[in-house]
């Protein structure tokens, strides 16, 4: 009786934590952290190409985006410092406006300076990827903080909603713009676009988090920078903990392959037109890729997230093997929209179960500084990866690259065969206990 009085517990409805303004908050802040990221990657590379840069160059410029795999290093700060001039906004919100004001001034930067200054030009990429990936940073811990755990689902979602048109706009949109407009005033008109979130930075409640400042610099970090690290390894062990964090290293690794620069010059290569590209593998594949967060949440609901996990970084990875079909075909509409929606499809079943099971493993006394080393870890290899896509991609051809990232699924799936038993059993565990999650 004791266990079904937990069950019972009051929730909130489906309705209010769909309709709640944090809801809706994170939809725009979605999109303000989903705008940069293909700025800095997918879309850079048309630009970087059509100005003759050679493709090993373009996928190691257009690997600016691994800056998002290294945000744990400065992740402490926002949990622990405050920026001047900005603190009368609160901890949260400082950080965010901080981080949105970087990435306008970077993206006006790089529309004045172009490819033809390219020193520059690297610099003021780089710029928009570090306050990114800082306003991901910031963007998760006002996520959990903002609301209770019960409403966390909703606000996941309306975030990957957001995200989605902003992933929408700075690739779909972009690629059509440029078709018409120089790539300048494109990512002029990009910058623009950060004045939304913005506003909405600016109206937004600040979370009421008690914070306690520590007595010392050595306290500070201790507390900052030591103990979310260390605090892994004491919960799960040397051994679990070296073992999980090698199956995050490896999983994503296919999925991370096909995002930076080396897809930009593989369509044009392909034969496809930038409307094209920009039609179905942006405006209709993001459509496609958010019916597979809704899958692949509905599959979180239902089975957990280790188990979907797992069937999920399968599909995922061989999904890599439809582009083979589309190298046979080149020019082809049709087979670049089944190529798309396989990829697309694949890839948003795998968001949910992945957030799913790197919060599982979040100490909430740590929650944003653990959050960013898993998530970057989990992007890192991929992402150097990427970095080498281009040189990779002479020697093998694309379609040895693409056999290539598939093969990073075997050592991935043996590593989660090994860990299956203890995760699985962790999530008995609360299962069983729904009351004390």
């Amino acid at each position: 009786m004791p266990t079904e009085a937990k069950v019972r517990r009051p929730k909130s409805s489906v309705w209010h934590a769909f309709t709640q303004p944090a809801a809706w908050t994170m939809c725009l802040l979605g999109f303000s952290s989903g705008l940069p990221f293909l700025l800095v990657a997918g879309t850079l590379a048309y630009w970087l190409k059509e100005n003759g840069i050679k493709l090993a160059d373009i996928t190691m410029i257009a690997s600016a985006g691994m800056t998002y795999a290294f945000k744990f290093v400065w992740a402490p700060l926002l949990d622990h410092a405050r920026i001047p001039g900005f603190a009368r906004l609160g901890q949260r919100r400082g950080w965010l406006l901080f981080a949105q004001l970087g990435v306008v001034l970077g993206l006006l930067a790089m529309a004045a300076l172009t490819p033809q200054h390219l020193a520059a030009f690297v610099a003021a990429t780089l710029v928009v990827a570090f306050f990114g990936a800082t306003q991901d940073i910031a963007v998760d811990a006002y996520r959990i903080e903002i609301a209770p755990i019960e409403d966390q689902g909703a606000l996941v979602a309306t975030y990957a909603l957001g995200y989605r048109i902003g992933l929408l706009v700075a690739g779909a949109v972009a690629l059509i713009l440029a078709d018409h407009l120089a790539w300048r005033v494109v990512y002029a008109m990009m910058a623009l676009a950060m004045l939304l979130p913005i506003g909405t930075t600016l109206l937004a409640r600040e979370p009421e988090v008690l914070r306690v400042r520590p007595a010392s610099w050595r306290a500070a970090m201790r507390e900052s920078v030591i103990d979310p690290f260390a605090d892994f390894f004491r919960r799960y062990g040397w051994a679990l903990a070296g073992v999980t964090l090698l199956f995050l290293l490896l999983f994503k690794m296919p999925e991370q392959a096909t995002i930076g620069g080396i897809m930009s010059p593989f369509y044009r290569d392909m034969g496809f037109s930038k409307t094209e590209i920009g039609t179905i593998t942006k405006i209709y594949g993001i459509w496609i890729g958010i019916v597979g967060v809704f899958i692949g949440g509905a599959m979180v609901a239902r089975w957990g997230a280790w188990r979907p996990l797992g069937v999920t970084i399968v599909l995922c990875g061989c999904s890599n093997l439809m582009y083979l079909l589309l190298i046979a075909h080149p020019g082809n509409l049709a087979m670049l929209t089944l190529v798309i929606s396989v990829e697309n499809l694949t890839l948003g079943m795998l968001g949910p179960p992945t957030v799913a099971f790197l919060s599982s493993l979040v100490n909430q006394q740590h929650t944003a500084t653990q959050y960013a080393l898993l998530s970057s870890l989990v992007n890192l290899p991929g992402k150097l990866l990427g970095f080498f896509a281009g040189g990779i991609a002479m020697t093998a051809g694309y379609g040895g690259y693409f056999v290539l990232t598939v093969l990073a699924v075997i050592p991935a799936m043996l590593l989660f065969a090994g860990l299956w038993r203890r995760f699985r059993g962790f999530e008995r565990a609360r299962e069983a206990s729904p009351g004390d999650a």
